[in-house]
């Protein structure tokens, strides 16, 4: 037995021994949420609304006798939602003076026919109302995101604002689309 050799554990002497291999894992446990740590706060005070009510702010519109802060939600190109199609999120923000006058407010892509087609309702508070718009197949970069506002009077008003200048991230998202068609 004296000339066979016996193979020794290089990582005999280290604490884990031969399962280096968790020690390696609890370390890659430590390291993911400290890199994706930045990016979650981003989302999150984005979505209480702690930088603000989008992305891209647009201003405030004048609608009617109101006045209304709108923003792209997501300043990237609309999501696909399956069967239900394209969607692209914007929110609002009405002035304190003029929320308590406002019955619903309606997003649409193209102009609205009657108050029956104004769109997507805005939900949320007055002071920081969201909606998923659809996209429309046939829409054109041309087109226009109309907000149509009913009051507790009665009245109907109603605001169009490019749709290059509402979402470019869309406008490109249609060119490349169109493309590849």
């Amino acid at each position: 037995m004296t000339g066979v050799k016996v193979k020794t554990n290089p990582h005999a002497g280290l604490p884990g021994g031969r399962h280096r291999w968790r020690f390696h894992l609890s370390v890659l446990l430590l390291v993911i949420p400290i890199v994706l740590s930045p990016k979650f706060f981003r989302e999150e005070a984005l979505f209480f609304g702690d930088s603000g009510l989008g992305q891209r702010e647009l201003g405030e519109k004048a609608i009617g006798p109101w006045h209304v802060h709108v923003a792209e939600y997501m300043a990237n190109a609309p999501t696909d939602q399956g069967l239900a199609g394209h969607m692209k999120t914007f929110a609002i923000r009405w002035n304190a003076e003029d929320a308590d006058h406002i019955k619903a407010s309606y997003f649409r892509i193209g102009k609205p026919r009657s108050l029956r087609a104004a769109g997507v309702v805005l939900s949320g508070g007055p002071y920081r109302q969201m909606a998923d718009v659809p996209i429309p197949e046939r829409v054109k970069p041309t087109d226009a995101l109309w907000l149509t506002v009913e009051g507790w009077d009665g009245t109907v008003h109603q605001a169009a604002i490019p749709l290059d200048e509402a979402s470019p991230a869309t406008i490109a998202w249609l060119k490349q689309r169109g493309e590849t068609r």
